[in-house]
């Protein structure tokens, strides 16, 4: 049962594209020390840790690694900057199918509680209490491009142009890598001369609602994709509620769900 689990969290396909980027294990210089856990199963536990919601505590043995163990290398490999690299790879797979559909871009944010931390500030629309919130970027269908944390007092369109100018070179069917889409897509929150200037000037065709004369109804049309694409990453139990006290490991875990939400699209076309 548990080889089962580990297999139906981390599949042999995410692990072919994981393990080439995972850092390698560094003995100490002095000497000594423990016999290193195999990289999958930290990986793993570290996936179970995201969809579960589990706090490292309780990380079951069946995953063969201690609960300081698969924190200290969940650690390590976000400093490395892994989560994002994994992204940005399964995204290029996705890209090398001609997955990716780039006539246009949509933004959006959601907030969640968290319980301590940095990149938190009071939700103006939960009586202030302490939450971070979470940007996020797709594609034309929804498949998530990039992503970023802040706290939940910072206006949503403070991460428009970071997430746009944050957006990985792709790979593409044909052709030189893509980074560039169409169209950028996104409600009334960002709304702005300067965000439309801006776009303009990158080229890009804003398509942006503009308070008091857009329908909500001609939005949703669009933006539903990435709603939906919230709703999934919300799936993922550790990012409903926020409990990591560094802002990064939050970023850690964010990331690594929009890594899974995008392989989770590549299964499918490899079946």
């Amino acid at each position: 049962m548990a080889v089962d689990l580990a297999r139906d969290l981390v599949p042999d396909g995410l692990w072919k594209i994981a393990a080439p980027l995972i850092p390698p294990f560094r003995p100490r210089p002095q000497g000594g020390g423990t016999v290193p856990v195999a990289d999958r199963k930290v990986f793993t536990a570290v996936v179970y840790v995201l969809t579960s919601g589990c706090a490292w505590r309780y990380l079951p043995p069946t995953f063969g690694t201690s609960p300081a163990t698969a924190h200290r290398r969940f650690a390590a490999w976000t400093r490395a900057g892994l989560w994002r690299r994994l992204h940005r790879a399964v995204l290029d797979e996705l890209g090398a199918r001609g997955a990716l559909d780039w006539t246009s871009a949509i933004i959006d944010a959601a907030s969640v509680r968290a319980k301590r931390g940095s990149l938190t500030g009071p939700n103006p629309v939960d009586r202030g209490k302490k939450g971070s919130k979470l940007h996020v970027l797709s594609e034309a269908q929804g498949i998530l491009l990039a992503v970023a944390v802040s706290g939940a007092n910072v206006h949503d369109s403070q991460a428009f142009k970071p997430l746009l100018l944050g957006l990985p070179a792709i790979r593409s069917r044909r052709g030189p890598r893509r980074r560039r889409p169409v169209k950028v897509r996104a409600d009334k929150a960002y709304y702005s001369a300067e965000h439309l200037a801006w776009l303009r000037s990158q080229g890009l065709i804003p398509r942006i609602a503009r308070p008091g004369i857009e329908s909500g109804e001609r939005l949703g049309r669009h933006r539903w994709k990435i709603e939906r694409s919230i709703a999934w990453l919300f799936g993922y139990r550790r990012l409903t509620v926020r409990y990591e006290r560094k802002g990064s490991h939050f970023l850690a875990f964010l990331g690594l769900a929009a890594a899974l939400t995008c392989y989770k699209k590549l299964a499918k076309l490899t079946t």
